[in-house]
């Protein structure tokens, strides 16, 4: 409970209830025609028909009444308002109510990457964070760098964090601090990106600067269809990044939890590139995986 010490004036409508700490910078004040929608003790102070006037500043709440009531009348009450207000918002404003977040971990078939699912968007699209050299911009890696030394990448896309870990430890040991941070610093508001995310269509165009050609444009819709839901659930990305029609070879790019796994080449011979060979039997024989 905020204590309140009730101080007479000089001006015998005024009184004066004082705080034992600073209520806002500058001051404020307030009659019955001001927008109070945002003040919630106002709101309540001009509940009182009584009250003609209250002004807000430095320490202390000081309300004007009519001269209908006496002070020894109405004082008390008016304290025990302020108090019950300041308890709820002690900076005067309506607190606004912290976004809730629900982080949850989920494995991914890389075993050095771990995929930190929000129960909210984070973003509409990806940003990929390969070094702690390469995280300016990046607050949220920038953070998770600087709290967790074996931390490698760290891949942002929609509503999860994927992890990169390096060798050091195993993921049952830390599994749980990453998850806390990442949920606590996203809790208080903390800033995600600062970059512009690249979109989800066709992420190759901002790597190496064109457009696909008709058949690249082929081999790219099979992957998105059939392909990269199923990767984007375990933490990845996999985009065409090159496509050489004489050996009929298309070079995949691999992000996030795909990139540097043990499975993604078995992942590319065994299912990728059997989906591209019967969808596209005469563009693609051959598929070869490039980490991102």
């Amino acid at each position: 409970m905020r204590k309140i010490l009730i101080e007479p004036t000089e001006n015998p409508k005024v009184m004066k209830f004082v705080a034992d700490y600073n209520l806002i910078p500058g001051s404020l004040e307030l009659d019955r025609s001001s927008d109070i929608s945002e003040i919630p003790l106002a709101q309540e102070l001009f509940n009182y028909p009584f009250v003609e006037r209250v002004f807000i500043t430095a320490n202390f709440v000081a309300i004007a009444k009519q001269e209908t009531v006496e002070w020894e009348h109405v004082a008390e009450s008016l304290k025990n308002v302020i108090e019950d207000e300041l308890l709820a918002n002690p900076r005067i404003y309506l607190q606004k109510k912290k976004e809730m977040y629900q982080i949850y971990a989920e494995m991914t078939p890389n075993p050095n990457v771990m995929k930190f699912v929000s129960s909210k968007l984070l973003m509409d699209g990806f940003v990929e964070v390969k070094s702690r050299e390469s995280a300016e911009g990046v607050p949220l890696a920038q953070a998770i760098f600087n709290e967790f030394d074996f931390a490698q990448e760290i891949f942002i896309s929609d509503n999860f964090v994927a992890v990169t870990k390096d060798s050091s430890v195993e993921w049952h040991q830390i599994m749980m601090a990453v998850r806390g941070f990442i949920a606590e610093y996203l809790q208080n508001g903390g800033v995600i990106s600062n970059l512009e995310p690249q979109k989800h269509e066709n992420p190759v165009e901002k790597i190496i600067n064109r457009d696909y050609t008709d058949d690249e444009q082929k081999i790219s819709d099979i992957l998105n269809e059939y392909v990269a839901p199923a990767v984007e659930n375990d933490g990845g990305k996999i985009s065409l990044m090159e496509y050489d029609e004489s050996t009929k070879t298309a070079k995949m790019l691999l992000q996030g939890a795909c990139s540097g796994c043990p499975s993604s080449t078995a992942t590319l011979k065994n299912g990728i590139e059997n989906i591209l060979k019967q969808f596209v039997p005469d563009l693609v024989e051959k598929v070869e995986a490039v980490n991102g």
